[in-house]
């Protein structure tokens, strides 16, 4: 869980030189689920990350592998699986395996000012697609309907001993190849009061027309997330986000679409292995901007509660159990019959190894 302390994503704490530049990691997460819908649909609705149905699956399997000076860092992490399928669903074949291939240089050695680009992880919300790093182990909502990856520069810049700035100019909200002629803006902001609380903001702002969804216009984004004491007997993290995506209307004038989300989850550890894991959440995108209804109901809103139980096997090898429930005020599920149903069940068991 320190990482959580971390910017989440694979390109964290890289600026500091090492005896040898190279070093190679690895990570693989392995999943059963069942979730209370139709036999025939294989997957869990709403995600992409671990949602295969009643099937043993690989999540996400990857190479980490760095190369770090005091200068010049390059950061290339191959991956595979069920997430890795879902959600680069629409990239070009060359793009499709890559978590990240990013390299930076030092603008500023002694400010620890430096400029990445490439592919590059995303500091939206206080979860990222390394479930080992999290307190549950199936992602929130909030997650997974915010950019996994980007692409494009990350300008990484120290303002004080406890916050740094990150500025982003990208190609777009989560693509790789460019749709549109218009570059979109991101930012963040970390702020490390003590080593036991981080509170960080983010921004994106972007025209995200393109050719399947010519109507869009501008989209505004942010969120904030904070998360307490990380690494002891008792985590909490919270995280609460708003975004406004304009479409143009055939009039010539624009319309504005919101959703927001809210969750907190918590952790509690017992001795050296056990810990237990809870989550509330609310989802709401009334105008469906991010979220399309299973059911063809003109907006989604759902809450969900879960319990997590966790076992440390060794340092680097995790044994994790997951229930989770669904409840809505609108018919967004389906029951084992196929019929509209207002909850969903989704219980799910993991075995994650890294080194």
């Amino acid at each position: 869980m320190m990482a959580q302390l971390t910017i989440p994503s694979l390109s964290d704490a890289m600026a500091s030189p090492k005896s040898n530049p190279l070093t190679i990691g690895g990570y693989l997460d392995l999943y059963y689920g069942w979730q209370s819908g139709p036999d025939s649909k294989k997957d869990m609705p709403y995600f992409v990350s671990m949602a295969s149905n009643k099937e043993l699956s690989v999540n996400l399997a990857y190479l980490d592998l760095k190369y770090s000076t005091e200068d010049l860092r390059v950061h290339l992490v191959p991956g595979f699986g069920t997430y890795m399928q879902a959600n680069y669903a629409n990239e070009d074949a060359g793009f499709k395996n890559l978590v990240e291939a990013s390299a930076g240089v030092a603008l500023s050695k002694t400010k620890g000012i430096w400029l990445d680009a490439g592919i590059l992880g995303s500091p939206y919300t206080n979860e990222s697609a390394i479930s080992k790093d999290h307190l549950m182990y199936t992602r929130s909502l909030a997650p997974e309907y915010v950019p996994y990856y980007l692409s494009g520069v990350k300008l990484t810049m120290p303002i004080s001993p406890k916050v740094t700035a990150y500025l982003y100019l990208l190609n777009g909200w989560q693509q790789i190849k460019d749709n549109n002629d218009h570059l979109a803006f991101g930012s963040q902001l970390e702020y490390r009061p003590d080593d036991q609380n981080l509170i960080n903001w983010n921004t994106y702002i972007g025209d995200e027309s393109s050719p399947s969804n010519l109507q869009f216009g501008t989209r505004y984004f942010t969120d904030l997330y904070w998360i307490h004491n990380p690494g002891g007997r008792f985590t909490l993290t919270t995280c609460v986000y708003g975004g406004n995506q304009k479409t143009k209307e055939g009039n010539g004038k624009t319309s504005n679409h919101y959703w927001w989300q809210a969750n907190v989850i918590g952790r509690m550890k017992w001795g050296q292995h056990f810990s237990v894991s809870g989550r509330l959440e609310y989802f709401e995108d009334k105008d469906q901007v991010q979220i399309t209804s299973l059911n063809g109901i003109g907006q989604f809103s759902t809450g969900s509660a879960a319990l997590g139980i966790d076992y440390k096997l060794k340092d680097n090898a995790l044994f994790r159990l997951e229930g989770r429930k669904f409840f809505s005020d609108t018919e967004q599920y389906r029951n084992t019959d196929g019929e509209a149903s207002k909850s969903a069940l989704w219980l799910i068991s993991n075995f994650t190894v890294w080194f």
